[in-house]
């Protein structure tokens, strides 16, 4: 999200006040599916940042089909945020920003490293492994060498 008018809350309160309930209704729903009370929607996890225009998150899905069913989704907090902000910005253009990017990253061929840092973005959604576990050098945990 990025506010292009500090002075107008009125405009971005309501962009800024969606994302935490989406975000908490999608953990929600990992839980219960991990229990088996709900149908899972394919949330894996996400990480909130701060930048020098505003807060950015960067969410981590099982797929892209997932995500566009949430998307989707009448019942969930999602579409009702994005129809209100369409509205909200066909009115009052360039008040506050918001930007999607999705990646559709294959399963293999990826490594993340985390050295002595906090656990976030893939090794927060789902976990990680010791480096030695999968080879000593980048290239023999991608399996190129």
């Amino acid at each position: 999200m990025t506010i292009r008018a500090p002075w107008r809350p009125d405009l971005w309160g309501p962009v800024a006040a969606a994302m935490p309930r989406m975000l908490a209704e999608l953990h929600r729903n990992r839980a219960t599916a991990a229990r088996g009370e709900a149908e899972d929607l394919g949330f894996l996890g996400a990480d909130t940042l701060i930048g020098a225009k505003g807060p950015w998150v960067v969410q981590y899905w099982r797929s892209t089909e997932h995500l566009y069913a949430y998307a989707r989704m009448s019942s969930a907090e999602h579409l009702p945020a994005w129809k209100a902000f369409n509205k909200a910005a066909r009115t009052h253009p360039g008040a506050v920003g918001i930007w999607h990017e999705t990646y559709a990253v294959p399963a293999d061929g990826i490594e993340t490293f985390y050295g002595n840092g906090a656990r976030v973005g893939l090794a927060k959604a789902v976990g990680s492994a010791p480096l030695a576990s999968r080879g000593r050098t980048a290239a023999q945990r991608l399996g190129t060498h």
